[in-house]
């Protein structure tokens, strides 16, 4: 039977998009942040794409930005020399983190007490926003701007990448690196997955996945073209990626064969993501646009209503209908 994805398309920002995130399942859905060069993060119904609100008062581009599982905290990172803890409910600003110079990354712990950031003066900080005017704790050692910064190992260890070329396992306790890859090219992005540990990292035209704790190779997957991004299914069945193309590619995890490829963007994919439930992923491009993709093409899930054909009159044919584009 044949199926046609049909992504929907989430306009509004005026500049590339340059990260996104997803919050965890809650009452109410789950929600998705994009960060943007416009300095004008973000905040959209996960599963819809309907935009919620738009959080303002950076005065340059966004570069990163997240939100913590529950959805009731923000985070961005910006050119400002700033880091931003927003309200997600009320979309007001709780907190700005001045910083020496371009902030890069940003990302809770799992209790959303604190934050940490990353940018290019090459320093790591933990602040603890129950003290916001406390000294962060600071780690240094990268030799680079560094690019993405994340929590990992229950919040008790920290995975950095940098253009240094290395990515680097730091002991949140002692400061100290215990491990360092090093590659032949920066690394273009980083995904945690907490559920076994896994690491999927992209550099050049391939997407790498680790074991978080010991940094061991578990496979690689070359792709036709450079890539930006890449992301794990929940289930770990397959993984998506977008990079200079303008295409996302779907590759099964087992095999590492290439399963389906969509063209939806009119410039290079910069990140991509799965949703909680992994049922949609969200792509966020240099066009300006995120598109949200089915993972599973065909279901009647969020704005996507398949109709199949015998109650479109058509008796014998064995494809399903989907409208061409959906706006949201």
């Amino acid at each position: 039977m044949a199926m046609r994805q049909t992504p929907l398309t989430c306009s509004g920002h005026t500049r590339p998009v340059v990260d996104l995130a997803f919050s965890g399942i809650t009452p109410y859905g789950y929600f998705l942040i994009s960060a943007c060069k416009d300095g004008k993060p973000m905040l959209r119904q996960g599963d819809t794409g309907d935009w919620i609100g738009t959080f303002l008062g950076h005065k340059g581009a966004v570069w990163g930005a997240t939100l913590n599982k529950e959805a009731t905290k923000a985070a961005t990172a910006a050119a400002d020399f700033s880091a931003k803890v927003w309200d997600a409910v009320t979309g007001e600003e709780v907190l700005t983190l001045a910083h020496k110079h371009i902030v890069k990354t940003v990302d809770f712990t799992q209790d959303s007490n604190s934050l940490l950031t990353g940018g290019n003066d090459k320093m790591l900080r933990i602040y603890d926003l129950n003290k916001p005017e406390a000294e962060p704790q600071e780690i240094s050692g990268h030799t680079s701007a560094i690019k993405k910064a994340l929590w990992c190992n229950n919040d008790q260890q920290i995975l950095s990448a940098a253009d240094d070329k290395t990515i680097r396992l730091w002991d949140k306790t002692s400061s100290e690196a215990v491990k360092t890859l090093t590659f032949d090219v920066a690394v273009s992005s980083m995904e945690y997955i907490p559920d076994g540990e896994v690491l999927v990292i992209t550099y050049g035209k391939t997407v790498a996945f680790y074991n978080a704790h010991s940094l061991e190779l578990i496979k690689t997957v070359d792709a036709p073209t450079s890539i930006h991004s890449a992301s794990l299914h929940p289930d770990k069945d397959f993984f998506v990626a977008g990079g200079d193309d303008f295409k996302l590619y779907k590759y099964d995890y087992t095999t590492k064969e290439e399963m389906e490829s969509y063209k939806g963007h009119f410039g290079p994919v910069h990140c991509v993501r799965f949703s909680p439930d992994g049922e949609l992923y969200a792509s966020g491009s240099e066009d300006g646009t995120l598109r949200l993709w089915q993972t599973a093409v065909g279901k009647t899930y969020g704005l996507w209503k398949c109709v199949l054909p015998d109650e479109l009159a058509s008796e014998n044919s064995d494809t399903l209908y989907c409208p061409t584009e959906i706006k949201a």
